[in-house]
């Protein structure tokens, strides 16, 4: 039974065997084609039975691993590898099928190639993952035949192998440079801040030579009968939380991948280059309710919290409450600190439904409302217009371009930061604007 389940009879059998009938239909006119078309049936069994005692000889005759990551990386290639050996006494012709995840929708995987007798070969294939989850990979299905190719053997292994897909970290190394390049005004770094002067208390200390005499502490000085000073929480520790709205206005997709992921691979490379600031970084994420929170810390452990809590959030994309995340900052963040939401506003209105929530949060921290440019509006504007359809196409696409600097000037009149900017520069103008904001000391 084994037997027949990896038998496999190759086109090249059916191409014969077409041949054939044609030459016993042509035989009929000319009988000479009758003898030549009974000794090609001959030939082809011939050819058959030994082909098959070649390719199924033995048992174990080819040998494969798949070496998948630990985990995918959203948005990015992936490497996926294929080890296999021949252990055939001939150079083996391979039909290699992977039964890769169903998220990718790929129905006409195959790769074909060849490995000499008793030699061993890496095949290589990349895999781009646009959501976040669990892949399933199936069987790796390898199909082995001869230079004759009259039939072929299935090889199957690696059956049911799961790897979860996370947020984009294979952007930290790119992105990592950002870190080392202090020298680069592109970023913003045009002067270095001295330390222990932000207004955050910290604790009361005895003075000693260097400190500043304006931090003196009069009161404490007066009951302990010599000099104390107050000494200020490090510049170098601001707590920086990122918000992400993951609502229905979050779920426009831009090369595959929706606006909430491309927010979620930001917030990992973001909180990345946070702390090696020397910052302190924290997330959540809130739509009809606040979910995946992490307390801005600077510790070892703060990168894996934040990339499992982004890995987890899940959403319905129902209608974001910014009531809710206001009362939520207001009650469990107390220290002033910088707040970057990754949001999306397509109309002035929707924007001043949003508005005084957004001047409240202003008034106790550094906000900055990050929203998305739309690539397709801007292709539509550049391109002619040809029609009287798509005169009306390229004013409309006008107007919604237009509003989106409505929406920044709106916000920038009640002192609240924003970036407009499209999904696939979200993250370097993110970055910047924190490293602008750090090097003017505005937090």
């Amino acid at each position: 039974m084994k037997l027949f389940k990896s038998f496999y009879i190759q086109p090249r059998f059916f191409y014969a065997g077409i041949s054939i009938v044609v030459l016993f239909a042509l035989s009929y006119f000319v009988p000479l084609l009758f003898n030549i078309a009974q000794l090609s049936i001959l030939v082809l069994v011939l050819l058959v039975f030994c082909d098959f005692l070649m390719v199924f000889a033995g048992k174990k005759r080819i040998e494969a691993t798949r070496q998948l990551p630990d985990k995918l990386s959203n948005g990015d290639k992936n490497l996926v590898t294929l080890h296999i050996t021949n252990s055939y006494t001939f150079t083996a012709y391979l039909d290699i099928i992977d039964e890769i995840p169903e998220q990718f929708q790929i129905r006409d995987f195959k790769i074909k190639a060849h490995i000499s007798s008793q030699k061993s070969k890496s095949v290589n294939y990349w895999l781009t993952p646009k959501e976040r989850g669990e892949y399933y990979f199936g069987s790796l299905n390898i199909y082995a035949h001869s230079i004759v190719n009259l039939v072929a053997k299935r090889f199957s292994f690696h059956k049911d192998t799961m790897v979860p897909t996370y947020p984009s970290f294979l952007q930290l190394k790119k992105f990592e440079l950002l870190n080392i390049n202090r020298n680069s005004l592109e970023y913003g770094l045009k002067k270095v801040r001295r330390l222990g002067h932000s207004m955050e208390f910290e604790q009361i200390k005895d003075y000693v030579i260097g400190d500043d005499l304006r931090t003196i502490n009069w009161k404490a000085t007066a009951k302990k009968n010599q000099l104390m000073v107050n000494q200020f929480q490090d510049e170098k520790s601001q707590p920086v939380y990122a918000v992400i709205d993951k609502g229905r206005v979050m779920k426009m997709p831009f090369n595959g991948l929706s606006l909430l992921d491309y927010a979620i691979n930001s917030t990992l490379v973001l909180s990345h280059i946070i702390l090696k600031k020397h910052d302190k970084a924290g997330m959540l994420s809130f739509s009809k309710k606040i979910n995946n929170v992490v307390v801005a810390e600077r510790r070892s452990t703060q990168m894996q919290l934040i990339l499992e809590s982004l890995y987890n959030i899940k959403t319905d994309f129902y209608e974001s409450d910014f009531n809710r995340l206001y009362g939520n900052i207001k009650k469990h963040i107390t220290h002033r600190s910088l707040i970057l939401i990754y949001t999306n506003f397509e109309t002035l209105d929707g924007l001043n439904r949003q508005l005084p929530y957004l001047k409240a949060i202003n008034k106790s921290h550094l906000l900055v409302v990050i929203f998305f440019k739309n690539n397709e509006l801007k292709q539509l504007i550049t391109s002619k217009a040809e029609t009287t359809q798509q005169v009306y196409d390229k004013v409309i696409a006008e107007k919604f371009a237009f509003e989106k600097r409505l929406i920044v000037n709106e916000l920038k009149k009640y002192g609240i930061y924003s970036i407009l900017t499209t999904p696939e520069n979200l993250t370097i103008d993110t970055i910047n604007k924190y490293l602008e904001f750090k090097s003017r000391g505005l937090f």
